[in-house]
């Protein structure tokens, strides 16, 4: 049986040509009748087709045509349908989001990397920190704060020298960004299905914004986050290249 393939690709030249290529060679279909969606171009890219198609039963397979990729896979033509055929697949749930801002609209969204609390101005941010209902810090003054998945604990978290976590633990990192009192808090580690809200303090004087995985709310007055565990992302690695073994490698660089 052959695999039925929709392509997908970002709007670089080099992902629209990889494209064009792909599909002359494979074949292509939509991605509501395809066995394997391939995705094509770089992590932001990624994540945007995990995000469009989380409803749709194929896994997303991606092939680098951006700069990291650390989500993707090497681009390579020849032997796609033995690499599908050969894939391992991982599971990873999203994060959920759920704001109000200062005019009492509320937001949700669904984050794959991370969801970021930051200042919107000049002046640093003032935020209190509660967990499952408790407060666990009545002032944190920093440049902002972030909840991230184990898969995006490489990424924003990891630049704001939070933990990197492996990919089978149920764990979350609340990560402090640029902190200036307290001024040593790092942040925590947080079991999964913890409910991490963030209230912005003085948010009038020190306005601040939140961002889910590049999709950006401004003016907020709280932040709500936890682990979505009805949705699952289904992404396909080659062998001996999976997120476990990324994650674990990015830490002897």
């Amino acid at each position: 049986m052959t695999l039925k393939i929709a392509f997908e690709a970002s709007s670089a030249p080099v992902a629209q040509t990889a494209r064009a290529a792909l599909i002359g060679r494979y074949g292509q279909v939509a991605p509501e009748a395809a066995d394997v969606i391939v995705a094509l171009g770089g992590d932001g890219f990624m994540l945007s087709t995990l995000h469009d198609t989380k409803d749709l039963a194929a896994p997303v397979y991606g092939m680098n045509r951006g700069t990291i990729g650390f989500l993707m896979n090497e681009y390579r033509e020849g032997g796609l349908i033995e690499r599908l055929e050969a894939s391992q697949e991982e599971v990873i749930n999203p994060l959920r989001m759920r704001a109000q801002d200062t005019a009492g609209r509320l937001h949700d969204a669904l984050a794959i990397n991370e969801v970021s609390i930051l200042r919107q101005g000049p002046q640093a941010a003032r935020l209190k920190i509660s967990v499952d209902g408790r407060q666990r810090l009545a002032e944190l003054v920093c440049d902002g704060a972030l909840v991230s998945t184990p898969a995006g604990s490489t990424a924003y978290n990891y630049s704001a020298h939070g933990p990197i976590l492996p990919i089978g633990a149920d764990v979350l990192a609340l990560t402090a960004i640029a902190p200036f009192r307290p001024r040593r808090w790092r942040g925590a580690l947080l079991k999964k299905s913890a409910l991490v809200r963030i209230d912005a303090l003085d948010s009038d004087k020190r306005p601040v914004m939140c961002d889910a995985d590049g999709l950006s709310f401004r003016d907020m007055a709280w932040v709500e986050v936890t682990s979505e565990p009805d949705v699952a992302h289904r992404i396909l690695f080659d062998p001996g290249h999976g997120l476990e073994e990324r994650l674990i490698s990015e830490q002897f660089l």
